[in-house]
């Protein structure tokens, strides 16, 4: 019993328990490919902070150890990430101001926080609620990050050390300092940007970023870039994580709050896209709110090994998956080749030089920036290329943090206009019975006679139930014959309980009895009967009438049409009869 609780705490607990010898050959030379991706990228992103380089490997070895245990996907692999890292910096460097040690400390609190707002939203099983960070919020995202850091590396790549890091500011400040670049670091940034373009073109299998940067680090090395005015990453210290506790201002904790919660949200949509793609891809079910929970895990234990916020990192996956590794094992080497590094080549790393860095940053970016797919949603849905280039603008005028708290606000604006407002129609049917929608492009479509059969594109509520009665009476008031009978769509509207809904209701059956039309409600007949019994709306079915489908309305209607009509004619001919009788007297 406590093994096969402990096995569903920890999924991939199993895999190793259970590993295939088969497996391995194919698992070590993936981990050898996810490491040599994950490296340079690691201590890229880092950059983008202020913080150690250092950092970026305390972020891979043990979030990746974490995941193997407690994540169900077999190809995910987990590490720093462009958004999660512009994230973390533009809450974390106004907080600092300019002290590195607190901008470190900063960054682990807020991975740790976020790592606990993960676990939260793992408990009450909140998975679906990554939905709520849409697809064009997260495109318009990606694209205003990506923007960002681009320009965020100028000043490393030109050389420019005092040029500001913020978007506006640089670009505003930018051709003031042109004439101070500095042509050494120019050159090197150029000759790097050529050589990773040349290693796509040429061997796109290679890791482009691993090679250049280390190439260009044995030529700082040799060269001593330096003496030369060529700034490098310097000295990392030794490979043990170790981090100065200055003095720290606890009301920083609540400068916090909001932008953990937003990394949060943020990393749980692109982990769930990407566990899920990648799921699909090869066969195999996950589980999304252990995904979560593992997501929680994997930030506080990057936190506890003073590292920074991960997520998904959908670049090192893609490796993964490519290059044919099988399981969770995978993450295991690639995390114990990245230590080695750690360990014995932090005096290597502390010649690379920022430009060399900055390049590969901007090479990493530009893949997550593509103004084409925003403006394809034009053409599919306006409210979503509004919704996309909003998120977009607002990211780059108003910064990142801000810029996804106006984008969701849009989102949920556009998400209530929906539901205060919904589409609705009117439905008929076809030669052969069959309902369909009455619209232009549905010609052949006919209402039944006697019948206006309505459906509202919205579960029904105590802000939009007006609109819903507004709705019917225009409907009924504008058709070109009166109906006798007017049928709603009840699956689609009626899903609970609202007392608000039920009091409206009583009222529209009023108004409609007033007008001669009998409502029928179809669908969920047995909810429906219990509802309006507690809701104690008296009814006859000259008032109100619940059946179980559109088609049981019809067939309904048509029935009573029929004992009408031959209820008519059955008093006709008696009518006849009676003149045919001779009188007496």
């Amino acid at each position: 019993m406590q093994s096969n609780r402990l096995l569903r705490w920890m999924p991939g607990l199993s895999v190793f328990l259970h590993y295939e010898r088969k497996n391995l050959r194919f698992d070590i030379r993936a981990g050898l490919s996810v490491a040599a991706v994950a490296l340079p990228v690691a201590i890229a992103y880092t950059g983008l902070m202020g913080i150690n380089a250092i950092v970026g490997l305390y972020a891979c070895i043990l979030p990746m150890v974490t995941y193997a245990l407690f994540g169900s996907s077999r190809q995910l692999i987990v590490g720093p990430d462009a958004a999660t890292c512009a994230v973390i910096a533009a809450a974390i460097i106004p907080l600092a101001k300019g002290d590195p040690d607190t901008l470190w400390q900063l960054a682990i609190i807020m991975t740790l926080m976020t790592g606990v707002w993960c676990l939260i939203a793992g408990h009450f099983k909140l998975a679906a609620f990554a939905d709520f960070l849409s697809q064009p919020i997260l495109q318009g995202l990606l694209n205003g990050v990506a923007v960002t850091i681009i320009v965020g590396q100028i000043g490393n790549v030109l050389g420019l050390d005092e040029l500001p890091s913020q978007l506006i500011e640089c670009l505003v400040a930018l051709p003031d300092h042109l004439h101070l670049m500095h042509m050494p670091t120019l050159i090197l940034s150029a000759a790097s940007l050529a050589a990773l373009f040349l290693l796509r073109a040429v061997r796109r299998s290679w890791p482009g970023p691993l090679i250049v940067m280390t190439i260009a680090t044995l030529v700082s090395a040799q060269l001593d870039f330096a003496s030369m005015g060529i700034a490098v990453v310097g000295n990392l210290g030794n490979g043990l994580p170790h981090i100065k506790m200055p003095a720290f201002d606890p009301g920083l904790l609540r400068e916090l709050v909001i932008p953990s919660l937003n990394l949060a949200v943020i990393s749980i949509v692109s982990f769930m896209m990407t566990v899920r793609s990648f799921a699909e891809k090869n066969g195999y079910a996950i589980d999304v709110d252990q995904e979560l929970r593992a997501q929680g895990y994997i930030n506080i234990a990057s936190g506890l090994s003073q590292g920074f916020a991960v997520s998904a990192a959908t670049s090192r996956t893609a490796v993964n998956d490519a290059t044919g590794g099988k399981t969770q094992m995978v993450s295991l080497i690639a995390a114990g080749l990245i230590a080695l590094v750690l360990f014995f080549l932090t005096g290597f790393l502390g010649h690379i030089p920022l430009a060399t860095l900055g390049v590969v940053l901007i090479y990493s970016s530009w893949s997550m920036f593509s103004i084409r797919q925003i403006f394809s949603f034009r053409k599919r849905n306006k409210s979503a290329f509004t919704l996309a280039l909003f998120t977009l603008v607002a990211v780059l005028v108003v910064g990142l943090i801000n810029g996804i708290g106006f984008a969701v606000l849009l989102g949920l604006v556009q998400f209530l206009r929906t539901v205060f407002r919904p589409t609705d129609q009117l439905l008929g049917v076809d030669e052969q019975g069959m309902i369909h929608s009455i619209n232009n492009s549905n010609v052949d479509i006919n209402q039944v006679d006697g019948l206006l059969m309505y459906r509202f594109n919205s579960p029904l509520t105590y802000f939009n139930v007006a609109y819903f009665k507004k709705r019917v009476l225009q409907v009924v008031n504008t058709a070109p014959k009166r109906p006798g009978w007017v049928a709603v769509d009840a699956t689609v509207s009626f899903i609970n309980n609202d007392m608000s809904v039920f009091s409206t209701l009583n009222e529209l059956v009023t108004e409609l009895k007033i007008k001669g039309v009998t409502l029928i409600l179809a669908g969920r007949r047995t909810e429906l009967t219990r509802w309006v019994s507690e809701n104690k709306i008296k009814r006859n079915d000259d008032d109100l009438i619940i059946v179980p489908d559109l088609y049981f309305a019809i067939r309904l209607i048509q029935s009573k049409q029929q004992s009408r009509v031959k209820a008519i004619e059955e008093a006709m001919e008696q009518a006849a009869e009676g003149a045919e009788k001779p009188l007496t007297t």
